[in-house]
């Protein structure tokens, strides 16, 4: 620091070197503010300026659940229903056999085994073909009720990394890391994860769907439209009625 002093009290008495004084330290506080690029060392990880690069959107075969808990009598109309949707999806998307896994060791797993012929005719309005493979996992402890699993496999969409992540500390004094003007890590993770499970169909990430058979007969309700003059887009008519009559 007594250096610095000596040398701008020296640039005082020699006008001539003033400007390549006070150049040197501008020059380099403009080239700071561009944020230099530092390059990492060790176990931190530098996120990629997109994070759709850090976090991609990645597909594979994943088991897909459902947990179901039927009564003590016949199996209720809520249950069948999610049963349908389940067997619907695994027509659509799912690959192999689906599996039904019972409690072993549960003190209702008698009622819960008889229970199989409705499972199977739930799946079967669903439009699931063919066999179900049948198994049995431990029985939840503590008395805990303890569900009937049923899964399969299908393509998923998911996100390349673990959301949650912090190889770096943001607000560290002790290094320069969070100076970097660079995004976090964890930045854009959640979008990514939430984008991938939004998506019905998985297949969707990697190219777009064929276009379907143009409607013949809507294409020439609205030619004829033209043809007469009139608009010929759709008549939407809506009635507000006062509240409270």
């Amino acid at each position: 620091m007594t250096q610095s002093l000596t040398e701008a009290n020296s640039s005082a008495r020699q006008p001539g070197r003033r400007f390549s004084l006070w150049a040197a330290p501008l020059v380099a506080l403009s080239l700071g503010a561009c944020g230099v690029d530092r390059e990492a060392t060790g176990s931190i990880r530098s996120a990629a300026a997109d994070y759709t690069q850090t976090h991609p959107i990645q597909l594979a075969e994943m088991p897909v659940t459902l947990n179901i808990f039927p009564g003590a009598g016949k199996m209720d109309r809520a249950t069948s229903l999610r049963l349908k949707e389940f067997a619907e999806n695994h027509r659509a998307q799912g690959v192999g056999q689906i599996e039904v896994l019972f409690p072993a060791g549960a003190i209702e797993s008698a009622r819960l085994h008889a229970a199989l012929p409705e499972i199977r005719a739930a799946l079967a309005s669903g439009g699931a073909k063919g066999s179900l493979s049948v198994g049995e996992y431990p029985a939840r402890p503590g008395g805990e009720a303890s569900p009937i699993k049923l899964a399969y496999r299908a393509l998923k969409a998911r996100a390349g990394n673990h959301c949650g992540e912090w190889p770096d500390d943001l607000a560290s004094a002790s290094s320069l890391q969070g100076w970097q003007n660079r995004p976090y890590w964890n930045f854009g993770c959640a979008y990514q994860s939430a984008f991938a499970n939004q998506v019905a169909d998985p297949r969707d990430f990697e190219a777009p769907r064929a276009e379907a058979p143009v409607d013949v007969e809507m294409r020439r309700r609205a030619i004829e439209k033209v043809r007469q003059g009139a608009d010929p887009g759709s008549s939407w008519k809506t009635t507000l009625e006062g509240v409270g009559g």
